[in-house]
């Protein structure tokens, strides 16, 4: 039992608030496990260094005591040292260049590397994650840009009062805000031309869930994306709720032969026989909020000449925000051009000559395009990844590094998850190497 662990100051950009464990969980290791905590002070956590204090720790900015340092992001190469065990989202695994000087970095020095992302269970489920915070995140972007796109284009609404996910306190204040734009739709009703207002959420996964927790608070209609046409059509809509329609994939992609049927298991081992028909609802969509994993080879979900065709009549669109919450660069959302930070969430893309303007004014979509979602709900996206890190964190500090990596004595799932050992590639991982030589 024992050892000492290090906690980094995060420094990426000045809204990253989160902290990879939390004073409660440091105070119950340190007491339990016998585990002294190092935490170099920040100006930003969203703990203040007095309660690390009070939990134990001692708060110093050299971490050279330390053999082991967790941190959120990803820490640059010059701040490493020499066969130290560093856990952190390294972002590596698909060999992303600009984090190969850093790879390469860990390996010259000896150190040992556990990315969160490769913690999983053994059917490879991952279990250290942030997706639905970003999900949550992101639906409050989304309905603050639907607030103040509608303003500009003069239509009072209750969203104008949804203020940026950072501004809020916590998850309650958000919860609260939310509900009362929800009052206001039921009391009130929305205006004629929003009338009905729709919120596509394309993904069901963590991320979507997350999504959907905060536009479940508005009154809503849950319909299906076939009935959405007929919606539009009958003209009998309600007022005084949203209509939500969860996409998936069966409704977002067809099969390119006319001969074949949507199946699922078959369409994520060949997306190349798939092509996207997503462009049938986009007219009907006032909000959409993209919580899809997307890789190149699928079919995109809304194309530059989707939007290029729908804003090119004679009248507005009902669509006002596409929610990127996914955040592929020209990927799944090819009008995604570029990501945006939580100070300034939104730029307007015009789909007539794919130029963007900062903000929501315009002609064109919202973009919501905030790479970094969970760092805007800071506490509750802290809370829950310390509650899963804090059982892992005695046996990584306590590990005793130098034995061979088959005789290494881990976890399994963080056995998974370890990049390097002793600044070598791990058997799971080899592939890297053509990366790191590039």
């Amino acid at each position: 039992m024992g050892g000492c662990a290090g906690i980094r100051r995060e420094d990426k950009n000045k809204w990253e608030r989160r902290t990879p464990l939390i004073p409660r969980h440091v105070k119950g290791l340190h007491e339990n496990h016998g585990i002294d905590f190092v935490v170099q002070p920040s100006s930003i956590r969203v703990y203040r260094e007095a309660e690390y204090e009070e939990a134990g720790a001692k708060v110093d900015e050299d971490l050279s005591p330390c053999s082991a340092v967790f941190a959120i992001k990803e820490i640059p190469k010059k701040l490493l040292e020499a066969g130290k065990t560093y856990v952190f989202f390294s972002h590596v695994i698909k060999g992303q260049a600009y984090n190969m000087p850093m790879l390469k970095a860990l390996m010259e020095l000896g150190c040992n590397l556990i990315d969160y992302e490769k913690i999983t269970d053994e059917t490879g489920r991952r279990l250290m994650f942030f997706g639905r915070h970003a999900g949550i995140a992101g639906a409050v972007e989304s309905l603050h840009a639907l607030g103040r796109r509608l303003e500009w284009e003069g239509i009072s609404s209750p969203f104008s009062q949804v203020k940026r996910a950072h501004e809020y306190n916590d998850m309650q204040d958000i919860e609260q805000s939310i509900a009362a734009v929800g009052e206001g739709i039921s009391a009130s009703g929305l205006p004629k031309e929003l009338t009905p207002l729709v919120i596509g959420i394309a993904g069901y996964g963590n991320v979507g869930t997350g999504a959907r927790e905060i536009v479940d608070i508005l009154p809503n209609c849950e319909i299906e994306a076939t009935e959405l046409a007929g919606l539009i059509s009958k003209g009998d809509a309600r007022a005084d709720v949203v209509y939500k329609v969860v996409f998936r994939e069966e409704d977002t992609v067809e099969p390119v032969s006319p001969q074949g049927s949507f199946e699922l298991k078959d369409y994520f081992e060949h997306p190349e026989k798939y092509r996207g028909r997503f462009q049938t609802y986009l007219p009907h969509l006032t909000v959409l909020i993209n919580a899809i994993y997307w890789e190149a080879r699928c079919p995109r979900l809304v194309t530059r000449q989707a939007l290029k065709e729908l804003f090119g009549g004679p009248e507005r669109p009902r669509l006002r925000v596409i929610g990127d919450i996914s955040c592929d660069i020209e990927g799944a959302i090819e009008a995604t051009v570029r990501s945006t930070e939580p100070g300034t969430p939104c730029y307007i893309y015009n789909p007539a000559d794919g130029t963007t303007r900062e903000g929501f004014e315009g002609d064109g979509v919202v973009i919501m395009a905030v790479d970094n979602l969970p760092c805007e709900i800071p506490v509750e996206s802290s809370v829950y990844f310390s509650e899963v890190l804090q059982s892992f964190v005695a046996p990584i500090v306590e590990a005793d590094y130098s034995k061979h990596f088959d005789e290494l004595d881990l976890p399994p799932e963080i056995k998974r998850a370890l990049i390097l050992h002793q600044g070598r590639l791990t058997p799971d991982y080899k592939y890297l190497e053509e990366f790191v030589k590039q």
